[in-house]
């Protein structure tokens, strides 16, 4: 808490590995319902009141875009069905939005950046780690969950959330020069994997094979990685039982799956409703009324599954379109910074991490059409993370110009 004080940055990174690890879901007694993110929060902001360290916000497009989705959110909360639920959600997601505007404007620096991968990767780590052990311990013959309570909590949600991982594991691989950092990444690589296959979730699979595909590609060792995959992959796959197996397998066959054609049945109702609503349904729409009005099989009652049908249903078409539209953008900033940090070698390390953090949005983007994780914080963090990658990157351009 005096080191917040001190520098409001050290309360971004704390209240990273608060909300993303909930290292609280692992201790007992009070300390699982203490209010440790609040507190964090509270610290946080006034010590950005009170420091004399630049603080403004980026006059970029993902800035705007951000707080036109905030302020969107507002106005379709007003119009919700539910008003009493859509309330106290709309106050849950507009902490999280809150934070995630402090964290555009703190993170400015390259330790920081780096600081910040850190506590991502060690927050998502603890799971990867504890959950792949596990996996090899029991031969895959039970799913691997995430913390109790949490947006991570679901077997579906760890696993999207270790994939995300797994591209920034590698970046701190690239940065390091240590051989013990490095060996140990690639055995945290290897367990996150094997944790997010133990998950037996299929929306994962597909992630992983985005992830891994795009990895490949931006890679400069194409060949090697190949090889690697190529190696690896069936041996893991084939160290998996036949139930997960069957499991995967029901991906082709859809139909046949009540938790498949449960989630159509919701992506339609989310359509029907926005086509009849112009503000969507507010937050907390997953209701019977609801689907007796818009879904196509009014008694299949579903969560959204889908971040993209979970927009639309919520916040209507326009609501869908700056969520698309601010990871459209991320996604042009995170290649610019690719295209134009190549041939400059202290430019080296924003590229990588450029690079990697696209892989990471891509298995989000992939895994989170059958997730309903539109306001998980980890992709806004990582949005601001290619701000700041661009800003510094720009900077050092101008500078070589000069």
């Amino acid at each position: 808490m005096p080191l917040i004080i001190k520098n409001p940055v050290n309360g971004v990174l704390m209240w990273i590995w608060i909300s993303v690890m909930n290292p609280h879901t692992q201790g007992w007694g009070f300390a699982t319902t203490f209010p440790f993110a609040q507190i964090i929060a509270v610290i946080t902001l006034f010590s950005l009141v009170t420091s004399r360290a630049p603080k403004s916000l980026p006059a970029c497009g993902i800035t705007f875009t951000l707080l036109a989705m905030m302020l969107w959110m507002n106005v379709t909360t007003l119009f919700a069905i539910f008003p009493s639920a859509s309330q106290a959600q709309l106050a849950k997601v507009m902490k999280i939005m809150l934070m995630s505007l402090v964290t555009l404007a703190l993170i400015r620096s390259r330790e920081d950046l780096h600081r910040m991968i850190w506590v991502l990767v060690i927050s998502l780590g603890f799971y990867g780690v504890k959950g792949g052990v596990f996996t090899l311990r029991e031969g895959g013959n039970f799913r691997v969950w995430g913390p109790t309570g949490t947006f991570i909590g679901g077997n579906n949600e760890i696993a999207l959330a270790l994939i995300i991982a797994i591209p920034l594991m590698h970046y701190l691989q690239l940065s390091t020069e240590r051989r013990w950092v490095r060996h140990g990444l690639t055995l945290t690589m290897l367990l996150t994997g094997m944790a997010a296959l133990g998950s037996y979730s299929r929306g994962a699979l597909l992630a992983i094979a985005a992830m891994l595909l795009l990895m490949w590609l931006k890679s400069k060792k194409k060949l090697p990685g190949a090889l690697v995959m190529t190696l690896l992959a069936p041996l893991a796959l084939l160290f998996m039982p036949d139930r997960w197996t069957m499991r995967m397998d029901s991906i082709a066959d859809y139909q046949a799956d009540t938790s498949a054609t449960g989630r159509i049945n919701a992506w339609l109702m989310a359509y029907n409703l926005a086509r009849d609503r112009f503000f969507g349904g507010g937050f907390e729409i997953a209701e019977p009324s609801v689907f007796q009005l818009y879904a196509p099989d009014p008694g299949a009652v579903h969560a959204a599954h889908s971040i993209y049908f979970q927009a639309l249903g919520e916040h209507g078409f326009i609501g869908l379109a700056l969520y698309l539209l601010l990871g459209l953008l991320t996604w042009r900033s995170a290649a610019w910074v690719v295209r134009n940090s190549g041939n400059d070698p202290e430019l080296l390390w924003a590229g990588n991490l450029a690079r990697m953090i696209q892989a990471s949005l891509i298995g989000f983007a992939v895994g989170g059409a059958f997730l309903s994780l539109l306001y998980f914080d980890v992709p806004y963090y990582l949005m601001a993370a290619v701000v700041s990658l661009r800003i510094l990157t720009a900077r050092k351009l101008a500078e070589a110009k000069r």
